[in-house]
C-alpha cells in the first residue's frame, strides 16, 4: 500500500495566475505622478525659449544692407550673416538641451517617459517660441519700407531669419541625448524581479512493511 499524497496548500498553489500589475510605470511612479512631472517640464522647457530667443536677437550676427533709391542690395555681397545666424541658432539650441537635461534629471535623479517627452517636447516648442520671437523683436520684415524710411545710401539691418528650418531640432535632440546619458551613467538599475516560489516536491510512494 502507498501513503496518501498531502495536496499542496491552498495559499501556494504553483499554476495559480500572479496578481495582476497595479497602475504604476516601470520606475514605480503612478501615472498620474509621472503625467504631472511631464506636464511641469513640458512647461518650464518651453518658457526657456524665451530666454533663448533673446540670446539669438543678441548675439545673431546682422546682415547690412543698402538702397539706391530703386532696389535694395547687400552692402557685403561676401558676408556670411544668414549663415552665422543659423549657426547661432543651433548652438544655442545645443546649449539650452544640454543645460535642460542636466536639470531635470538633477531634479529627479531617474528617467521616466515624462520626463522625456516633456524634454523632447517642451524643446522643439521652445525652439520655435526662440525662432518666432528673434524674428518678431528683431528688424522688421518689411525690407522696401525699411529702406524708405532710412533713405538712400543708408545701411539697414535686414530681417532675422532662420533659413535652415532644421535647426529648431537641436534642442529636442541634445536634450533627449544629454538626459539618456545621465540616466544610464548615475541612476540604479532596478532590481531583478524576485522569481515565483519552486512547486512542491511530490515525494516517491512510500511502501508500509
Amino acid at each position: 500500500m502507498t501513503a496518501p499524497l498531502t495536496p499542496p496548500p491552498p495559499n501556494q498553489n504553483p499554476w495559480q495566475a500572479p496578481p495582476p500589475p497595479g497602475p504604476q510605470t516601470p520606475g514605480g511612479l503612478d501615472r498620474a505622478t509621472e503625467l504631472r512631472e511631464g506636464l511641469l517640464t513640458l512647461a518650464v522647457v518651453t518658457a526657456a525659449g524665451v530666454a533663448m530667443g533673446l540670446l539669438w536677437l543678441w548675439l545673431a550676427p546682422r546682415v547690412p544692407l543698402i538702397s539706391d533709391g530703386k532696389a535694395v542690395f547687400l552692402e557685403n555681397s561676401e558676408g556670411e550673416g544668414a549663415v552665422g545666424a543659423d549657426g547661432v541658432f543651433a548652438l544655442l539650441g545645443l546649449g539650452f538641451g544640454l543645460v535642460s537635461a542636466a536639470g531635470v534629471f538633477l531634479w529627479r535623479r531617474r528617467g521616466g517617459i515624462g520626463l522625456v517627452v516633456g524634454l523632447a517636447l517642451g524643446g522643439l516648442l521652445g525652439s520655435l517660441l526662440a525662432w518666432r520671437l528673434g524674428v518678431w523683436l528683431g528688424p522688421t520684415s518689411d525690407v522696401a519700407a525699411h529702406a524708405r524710411s532710412v533713405g538712400r545710401g543708408v545701411t539697414f539691418d535686414a530681417p532675422l531669419e532662420l533659413t535652415a528650418k532644421g535647426m529648431v531640432l537641436a534642442w529636442p535632440i541634445a536634450a533627449m541625448l544629454t538626459h539618456l546619458g545621465l540616466t544610464a551613467l548615475f541612476t540604479p538599475r532596478d532590481p531583478e524581479p524576485a522569481l515565483p516560489p519552486p512547486p512542491p516536491q511530490w515525494g516517491p510512494p512510500q511502501q508500509q512493511l
